[in-house]
């Protein structure tokens, strides 16, 4: 018996062929579902240019519930519309403007809006005489541009110590948005004011 095993072992061996033996439970390695390097590659990348947004910086005179920097006496932005408005209900600018606050205004008006008058030629040469008058201070204007209304703006929006008096539907609606500012306008032959405060005994218009 030894010796027919021996010449197998033999021949398989002159032949070349060694027969192996299977390995039985071998089985492939799989990642797991919740691998968490799975998880990286599904993660979207992360936006490298981020939008810078222009947050604009509260005015410190609006601290309190009203703004501290209005109050007698009342500085008053006026406008091309105003003036005339005052001149169709025959209203003297700074006298309606003591009856309206009960305390002292000054007036103001830009250089943008003196250049608007002008412009205008000589159909408004009587607002143009009443935008000249000395109790009407001047102001001057270093921005670019000449248009009126972001003149007012821009000034308003620098400086909250202004009450801007339009009739402007426009112009009131710019203002509106702007906090702490007061508009004056003129209403039924007299001069009214909106968002002012109860604190300055401003005349409530009912």
């Amino acid at each position: 018996v030894v010796s027919t095993q021996s010449t197998g072992i033999q021949s398989n061996l002159r032949m070349g062929k060694v027969k192996k033996t299977k390995k039985f439970g071998a089985v492939k390695r799989m990642i797991h579902a919740n691998d968490p390097r799975l998880n990286k590659e599904k993660e979207e990348p992360k936006k490298t240019d981020e939008t810078i947004r222009h947050v604009q910086k509260p005015s410190t005179a609006l601290f309190f519930k009203y703004n501290t920097q209005l109050g007698p006496p009342y500085h008053v932005l006026i406008d091309t519309n105003f003036i005339n408005f005052s001149i169709r209900n025959k209203l003297d600018i700074c006298s309606s403007m003591l009856d309206c606050l009960y305390a002292k205004c000054t007036p103001y008006i830009t250089d943008c809006v003196m250049a608007e008058l002008e412009k205008l030629g000589a159909k408004y040469r009587v607002a143009l005489r009443v935008a000249k008058d000395p109790r009407i201070e001047r102001l001057i204007c270093t921005h670019k541009g000449t248009y009126a209304d972001d003149c007012l703006v821009q000034r308003v929006n620098e400086h909250k110590c202004y009450i801007v008096a339009t009739n402007d539907k426009d112009l009131r609606r710019r203002i509106r948005k702007i906090p702490g500012v007061p508009i004056m306008y003129v209403q039924q032959k007299r001069y009214s004011i909106e968002r002012m405060p109860d604190a300055f005994g401003a005349p409530r218009v009912g």
